[in-house]
């Protein structure tokens, strides 16, 4: 066994203002250069949250960035994202006011935005689309309208809009069922304190339900700007363990308004 050990952190991204226990957890570490993808996917599933990002650096406030579910690595991931930004900010490791990260998705980048940081993200507009009905059904919803998103961790994808955020709240889905088909889905409503609300299930990328999702927040974003017709709205993800964010469209990009809370730091054994 090596004796080799790695900086590890877990934060609490976009957490529900002050109350704890709140936001999506993510882990995060540093290391000097990527090992085999099964050693991630390995570290990975130790952590056992819904994201770890493992980052090694490129330079000045640079840093490749890779994300790993417990079931794979995905090409985008927002929580995870603010999660190792605000670390480095923490870490006194960005000399300047924004770090950038080399991703699967392009690059991506993080910056102090007074007392909270803000992402910058490709927008994924939904597209409306029918032949959602196995998703529907296993939501034990009523649909207002299905939409198709573009993938983003290459699973497939959908939103799907209801009447109320009570109806939000108050979802159980099968997650057999929905498993099943084989769909990740982003439920959401008009807000009744907030512009809008929404809950994400991702059984196929290996989470029944990711608790404050980033990425989904790129599509989101388009979704409520066009019927809100403001550039700038308030969100809450509010399944259970809920999270607050403001997003931002500008033209093809999203901007991303949170900060994330620490909660454990140390180091991993590497071996």
């Amino acid at each position: 066994m090596t004796d080799a050990t790695a900086p590890f952190a877990e934060l609490h991204a976009f957490p529900d203002g002050d109350r704890p226990h709140t936001g999506n957890p993510a882990a995060a570490m540093r290391l000097e250069a990527f090992p085999p993808d099964a050693d991630l996917l390995g570290m990975a599933r130790s952590s056992n949250l819904s994201e770890t990002a493992f980052l090694v650096p490129r330079g000045k406030d640079r840093w490749h960035l890779r994300w790993f579910t417990p079931g794979g690595e995905v090409e985008l991931c927002g929580h995870a994202t603010m999660a190792s930004g605000v670390w480095l900010f923490r870490e006194g490791l960005v000399t300047g006011d924004a770090v950038s990260f080399a991703t699967l998705s392009g690059d991506l980048f993080v910056r102090r935005a007074g007392d909270a940081y803000v992402m910058d993200f490709p927008a994924v507009p939904p597209e409306a689309s029918e032949g959602y009905e196995d998703v529907v059904r296993a939501l034990g919803v009523e649909a207002r309208g299905t939409h198709r998103i573009p993938r983003i961790h290459g699973a497939r994808y959908a939103l799907v809009e209801v009447a109320t955020e009570a109806e939000v709240a108050s979802l159980r889905p099968d997650l057999h069922a929905l498993r099943a088909t084989e769909t990740n889905v982003v439920v959401t409503a008009r807000g009744s304190e907030v512009d809008f609300v929404s809950r994400f299930f991702a059984p196929a990328s290996g989470v029944d339900e990711d608790p404050v999702t980033g990425s989904a927040h790129c599509t989101l974003a388009p979704f409520w700007v066009a019927r809100l017709g403001r550039a700038r709205l308030r969100a809450r993800q509010i399944g259970p363990r809920p999270g607050a964010l403001e997003v931002e469209l500008r033209g093809e990009r999203v901007l991303l308004y949170g900060t994330a809370r620490p909660f454990v730091e140390g180091r991993v054994r590497l071996g």
